[in-house]
């Protein structure tokens, strides 16, 4: 890979963070949108909506930190081909944060990742890659970034130490400030999936560090390694050929950045059902939401109705990670649905009934 050497390179790396520092101060916070349970008066719903990013999804965090982690380790210089593997969302983020650095970009995909996130990363400046074996992600990028002389992101290894989980404005943080005149302030639960395990990693180890009752729950497609490795740390990988269509969470291996001794719980989500709630919710919102965040969704309404029935009162919150204009070619077509024999619509009635008096 190449340095940023001497004096000249210093200089373009301090103003190379400027810039990433002077987008961050542009760009207000996400919102966090409350949404009503008539059913269950005792218990409020929150949403922490990611999707108001400027790449819009959860995953401009995480393309932020790597990048400011990379260029202060001076993996960047001002020559470097910066390259990533990805399911799609992380890749348009941080060929977003590569353009506006005047870098080349290139995103290891696997070929089923969604037209329109592809469509994303290309109108941002980057460069597509696709491999048709999820599972040679890792290794093409490694090999791309040998040949380029350039610097593998590998979002997977350092996601969960790029971010500072202490404070400094990262999504734990921001939730709890925005929480604060809130019936409930301190959620008894957060709700998040797992992609790189960051997000999770971040989240766990704030309420750690803040001693915060809070118990954080990941919410993981059927077809995902986490939840097994959660029930059992001997689990590391799944059997070929078993593999989620979620973007962006679960993954066929223990990432390095999942760490699950700060988790307190997962929840199984079968992929059909993870659709069936983003539809419900999409129509709740007036806006369509992406598949992952009808995974939240579905462990949330679990954990509501476990509250409920125990008599106890508080508050959760889960991530909308994304918006739905990414997945109007796949989830939300009925007939690619069917064809990848996935019922949606027993989980879509029993979300608009959870959501709905």
């Amino acid at each position: 890979m190449k340095h940023a050497p001497g004096s000249a390179g210093r200089a373009w790396l301090d103003e190379a963070v400027r810039k990433i520092e002077a987008d961050f101060n542009r760009s207000a916070d996400t919102h966090l949108i409350h949404v009503p349970l008539p059913r269950f008066p005792g218990i409020d719903l929150y949403l922490k909506d990611e999707s108001s990013h400027p790449t819009g999804s959860l995953k401009h965090r995480l393309a932020r930190s790597l990048f400011l982690y990379a260029l202060c380790n001076e993996w960047i210089g001002p020559d470097t081909c910066v390259i990533e593997a990805s399911s799609g969302s992380t890749a348009v983020s941080e060929a977003y944060f590569a353009r506006m650095l005047g870098l080349r970009f290139i995103a290891v995909v696997p070929a089923s990742t969604a037209a329109p996130k592809l469509d994303a990363i290309r109108f941002n400046g980057g460069e597509i890659h696709a491999v048709d074996d999820p599972r040679t992600v890792y290794d093409v990028a490694q090999r791309l970034a040998a040949e380029t002389g350039g610097h593998y992101l590998d979002q997977f290894t350092y996601a969960e130490r790029a971010t500072d989980w202490r404070g400094n404005n990262n999504i734990a943080e921001s939730i709890f400030s925005q929480m604060a005149e809130e019936r409930f302030p301190i959620p008894s639960w957060i709700v998040c999936g797992a992609g790189t395990g960051g997000t999770s990693a971040t989240i766990g180890r704030f309420v750690r560090y803040q001693r915060h009752a809070t118990r954080l729950c990941v919410a993981d497609p059927s077809h995902s390694i986490f939840h097994r490795h959660f029930a059992d740390r001997a689990l590391s990988t799944l059997p070929e050929g078993c593999a989620s269509c979620i973007e962006g969470i679960g993954r066929p291996r223990v990432e390095p950045s999942f760490i699950a001794s700060v988790i307190d719980r997962a929840i199984a989500v079968a992929d059909g059902d993870s659709i069936g709630a983003m539809r419900a919710l999409s129509a709740r919102l007036g806006r369509s939401v992406g598949g992952s965040t009808g995974t939240n969704l579905l462990a949330c309404m679990q954990i509501v109705h476990e509250m409920a029935a125990a008599g106890a009162e508080g508050s959760v919150v889960t991530l909308l990670c994304d918006g739905g204009e990414r997945y109007g070619c796949t989830y939300y077509r009925d007939d690619w649905l069917m064809e990848r024999g996935l019922c949606w619509q027993p989980a879509e009635t029993a979300v608009r009934a959870f959501l709905h008096a």
